[in-house]
């Protein structure tokens, strides 16, 4: 590795730290074809789950305006927010452990910010201004015609493109109907959500116009991460530099007396973060696989075997050792799994109706004659399921009586909310002490579908 002072930079940024525009060469070959069919099965997905609906109800919703989220058909709503809370530990735990096995795979294969810049605005980029030499010769031209038609053509290509992303988006949030009604009713009736669409356009136009491959090197905290994650047993796109070096132009008919690396830059100028992947890893590199599938094609054109650069470990390469399940990986693996049990036992155990029992703030315990004393409570209910259902509140496992203020059923309605007030009376001979727990149950046609804990309080005996 002959430049040593490589990690004191980033390529993006020049030695004044002014922005270095990468033109990055176009990828062909067997990974950036495989990518290609990633991608398409990620857009079909993206494009199309909002608008995918089961009785009704959207199969993948994150409406956090409402605090109402919909996964593949179940509702969560805030007082789920434990189980969200697990969710996102679990998932950062999951992040790390696949980060210590195999790299930023995940940036360069399922990241939307690689998709979507390499995999669609990239592309649309060469089909307008061509390849990155033609795109570098028209940065540098003056402003004439060719210049204004195809610099416009493609900025208003790309807000079209950002327009139709924050529109989806948009109806991750809020869902597919109320997206609807944005679009065909008056702008007047839905100012809020229309100016919401044009912040989301504006913030995907700037992401993908300009700030592009400065959201993995600068903005996302994930390429910094990968010093204490990753270790010498970690799968990720490198040089072979036990083969490659020294390296020493191809000549044809000559004999070489040093490595396989001809030093052709074909790695480098495929690289969308502008990155020399021979010189060791870097928090720029997303794994993106281009520079192998670059480096396989000018070995196979010198008649050198292919894997110069490929997807390896430190440890694979100067020790010629496959991955290893280390003691690191074990323990977090074993903390995810426990996560994940964890989380799968309260999805299985989540009740269909949950909710809170609250004294009425202000009162204390009334007295019921001589012999038995009453506390007024509210009771907010919420359904998480897709139909109606009539609550009906017991007393249980107490010698006392639950009276319902109003209509004796509680009637919550399909993905809403409902409430009742309702008093509780105990026999004094049940007050043993100023505080007492009480449970009380919430039956659906004489069927019990949860319970809830409350306080009573009564007289010191």
């Amino acid at each position: 590795m002959t430049n040593s002072t490589f990690r004191d930079t980033i390529a993006t940024v020049d030695k004044q730290g002014k922005r270095n525009w990468i033109f990055a060469k176009q990828p062909k070959g067997r990974w950036y074809n495989i990518r290609s069919w990633v991608s398409l099965f990620y857009f079909s997905v993206f494009f199309s789950l909002p608008f995918i609906s089961i009785n009704g109800r959207p199969l993948f919703m994150l409406n956090v305006l409402e605090g109402k989220f919909i996964l593949f058909g179940a509702i969560f709503w805030p007082q789920d927010f434990f189980i969200f809370g697990l969710a996102m530990l679990a998932f950062i735990l999951f992040i790390v452990v696949f980060t210590m096995a195999f790299g930023r795979l995940f940036c360069g294969w399922m990241c939307p910010q690689t998709i979507f810049m390499e995999m669609l605005f990239r592309r649309l980029e060469y089909w307008i201004e061509g390849d990155a030499a033609a795109q570098k010769m028209l940065q540098q031209a003056p402003w004439n015609t060719n210049k204004i038609v195809r610099k416009t053509g493609k900025h208003l290509a790309f807000y079209a493109l950002s327009f139709l992303i924050a529109n989806i988006f948009l109806a991750y949030i809020i869902g597919a109907k109320a997206l609807g009604e944005i679009i065909t009713a008056p702008l007047s009736e839905h100012t809020g959500g229309f100016i919401a669409i044009l912040v989301f356009s504006g913030v995907f136009y700037g992401v993908f116009a300009f700030m592009r491959e400065q959201i993995c090197t600068i903005v996302c905290p994930y390429g910094r991460l990968q010093g204490v994650l990753l270790d010498k047993n970690s799968i990720l796109v490198a040089y072979d530099y036990e083969r490659g070096e020294p390296r020493g132009k191809f000549r044809k008919d000559e004999s070489r007396a040093h490595g396989d690396c001809i030093d052709c830059m074909q790695c480098v100028k495929v690289c969308p973060t502008g990155i020399d992947i021979r010189n060791g890893t870097q928090l720029e590199c997303v794994n993106c696989t281009a520079c192998i599938d670059a480096c396989d094609f000018m070995m196979e054109q010198t008649g050198r075997p292919k894997g110069l650069i490929r997807y390896a470990s430190e440890n694979g390469i100067a020790q010629k050792q496959k991955l290893r399940f280390t003691p690191r990986l074990k323990v977090y693996a074993s903390l995810l799994a426990l996560l994940l049990t964890a989380i799968s036992f309260m999805l299985g155990s989540r009740k269909p109706v949950s909710g809170t029992i609250m004294r009425t703030a202000g009162m204390l315990y009334q007295e019921r004659g001589t012999d038995s004393v009453s506390n007024l409570y509210r009771i907010k209910l919420v359904n998480k399921t897709g139909r109606n259902i009539p609550l009906e509140l017991k007393l249980e496992n107490e010698a006392g009586v639950l009276s319902m203020i109003g209509n004796g059923v509680i009637h919550v309605k399909a993905e809403g909310q409902g409430e009742g007030t309702f008093f509780i009376v105990l026999p004094k001979t049940m007050v043993h002490q100023r505080k007492s727990a009480l449970y009380v149950g919430l039956y659906e046609h004489n069927k019990r579908i949860s319970r809830l804990r409350t306080t009573f309080l009564g007289p010191v005996q």
